[in-house]
């Protein structure tokens, strides 16, 4: 499920494969609980169902279904790494568990499954309504299915959920860390563990604890580790940690977890943000999950490409927009050096959006999932939120508090961040440690030879606005471009006029001292929503805004973007 092995001790089997599968408008038969009881279609997992030629703009919900064996009486843990956008778990017809987000990961620990075959239902639905605040119709498409990998893990009744490891500078001394091991127990009654984590050629004792029946306990510790080799985009080193559990006095261990680690240190210094005490300036691209033949659901394959072509045109960061990214594409940029800007699901949303019933719910599980999950990679820079919401008024400003309360709870050791676009009307600029700031001059403000002027008047509504002293990041500015349509009237949407707007701004904004970053909307053209209010402003019902199109083919922005970015101050 990852680049590397998470497990040497925990049994794992992995669910990918061809499942049963029906849409739900297909299931004839149900029993008399409503659910399915023929499945007669097939379906990869993972993979968006959108993938096949009859349910390529099905909205709804589907059902899937396999056969899991269980080897022993005892506890079954399974985990999916992504579910678009609400599933409803089954196991033997009886639900077990469910989980709103397509973008985060989710588990269901059952303590005792008999040994023997069993039915694995899973509902999925993907349909805008009442139950969803956050996947509504929007600038980008909400697929549908069992989209990330899933897996069945037979665990112990005492477990390890997470391994989390905090890098810090010793102050020229090397390196420490620290070390915190989340234990569950699954049983109906106490039970005594113990921990340890091997790390940098180091095994680093957690102590003991005494777990109450069904509960989690974390266990930690801190640990100097001074040969440790530190992690840079130069040198993307990386450390493999793990985290070993035993059960009582037992002298093999019980349960193991591993993960990659990056000896590195973020901080924010006045108007910098500093990487291992250097100053970091971010140049790079806002990046949906979207292919025209996999959906979200992209292969490693198909991401390495996308990793080729970003480093190749000089990028170094990526910007998640707008949600938590695989974990995959995570460890790609762990392995590759590649700068991570990751932020939770939130696109767009207004002041009546914000107070749906149920965004506060949602919204503050998938931070939580997101930080959680995605704590160890070192190319993860940055925490955002919210991108574009009601940041303009009092009712968004208490939900951007209290998101950025959590992140710093969760983990104080990364700067966080958010993208307005409210210019004077912003209420939440003294907020987080990073301004982020979209804006389109030459598409949607202004023209290309206004473009210093435009960047002038920001600098100075963000420092009268609360951000004076921060390091200010520019996170959208483009034009779209049909992929195709060469003109040399150099007209809106061609690719001549795309080249010609980022030029512009690529030459002002990478220059500029008081910028820390410059990041393009964006690299690959994607399917937005096919409704009414989307596909009236989107021709072919795409952002077009991509330096290259679906089939990741080069615009002519392509050549521009890679001349800028290679020379650091932006120079052709």
């Amino acid at each position: 499920m990852r680049l590397f092995a998470e497990h040497a001790v925990r049994r794992t089997l992995d669910l990918g494969g061809q499942w049963d599968f029906v849409a739900a408008p297909d299931a004839a038969e149900k029993d008399s609980a409503g659910l399915p009881t023929a499945l007669p279609g097939r379906m990869q997992v993972p993979a968006c169902w959108e993938s096949h030629p009859r349910l390529r703009t099905y909205r709804g919900k589907a059902w899937y279904r396999r056969t899991l064996a269980q080897p022993a009486d005892g506890p079954l843990r399974l985990v999916f790494k992504g579910v678009s956008h609400t599933g409803r778990i089954f196991l033997d017809r009886r639900e077990v568990g469910r989980h709103y987000n397509a973008y985060t990961a989710f588990e269901i620990a059952l303590p005792n499954v008999e040994a023997g075959d069993h039915e694995l239902l899973v509902e999925v639905d993907n349909s805008f309504g009442p139950h969803s605040a956050l996947h509504i119709e929007n600038d980008y498409y909400t697929y549908g299915g069992i989209t990330r990998p899933a897996a069945a893990e037979f665990v112990r009744p005492q477990y390890i959920r997470f391994l989390h490891v905090t890098p810090r500078s010793s102050g020229g001394k090397g390196w420490a860390a620290r070390l915190r091991v989340q234990v569950v127990n699954l049983a109906d009654r106490p039970a005594a563990v113990r921990a340890a984590v091997e790390l940098a050629g180091k095994t680093v004792d957690l102590g003991r604890a005494a777990l109450a029946p069904a509960s989690i306990a974390w266990l930690e510790a801190e640990a100097d580790f001074k040969d440790a080799r530190p992690w840079s985009p130069e040198q993307p080193t990386l450390h493999l940690a793990r985290a070993l559990l035993y059960a009582g006095n037992g002298a093999d261990p019980a349960d193991d977890l591993a993960d990659r680690i990056g000896f590195r240190e973020v901080r924010v210094r006045g108007t910098e943000m500093l990487l291992n005490g250097r100053p970091m300036r971010l140049r790079g691209f806002n990046r949906h999950e979207d292919h025209p033949t996999f959906g979200c659901a992209i292969p490693v394959e198909a991401m390495v490409h996308d990793m080729d072509l970003i480093q190749d045109l000089g990028a170094n960061c990526v910007r998640t927009s707008h949600y938590p990214n695989d974990e995959r594409w995570l460890d790609l940029c762990d392995e590759r050096g590649l700068l991570v800007w990751e932020e939770n699901h939130a696109r767009g949303l207004g002041v009546e959006q914000m107070q749906h019933p149920r965004f506060r719910e949602q919204i503050l599980a998938c931070t939580r999932e997101m930080v959680e999950q995605h704590h160890n990679h070192p190319s993860i820079v940055l925490w955002g939120i919210l991108n574009e919401c009601a940041s303009y008024a009092p009712e968004g400003r208490t939900h951007y508090q209290e998101q950025f309360d959590l992140l710093k709870q969760l983990d104080p050791s990364r700067p966080t961040t958010f993208a307005s676009c409210h210019w004077e009307r912003e209420r939440c600029f003294d907020l987080p440690d990073v301004i982020g700031f979209n804006m389109y001059p030459g598409w949607y403000r202004a023209s290309t030879a206004e473009v210093p002027a435009v960047l002038e008047q920001l600098l100075k509504v963000i420092e009268s606005g609360g951000g004076a002293g921060k390091p200010i990041i520019l996170s959208e500015f483009g034009a779209g471009a049909i992929p195709g349509w060469r003109n040399p009237n150099r007209a809106y949407w061609t690719e001549e006029y795309q080249g010609d707007v980022l030029d512009a701004d690529l030459a002002c904004f990478l220059a500029h001292p008081r910028l820390a970053g410059a990041i393009i909307w964006q690299f690959c053209d994607c399917r937005v929503t096919c409704t009414p209010a989307w596909a009236m402003c989107r021709p072919r019902t795409m952002n077009n805004k991509g330096v290259v199109d679906e089939y990741r083919r080069p615009k002519l922005a392509y050549d521009v973007v890679r001349r800028r970015f290679r020379n650091a101050d932006g120079k052709a």
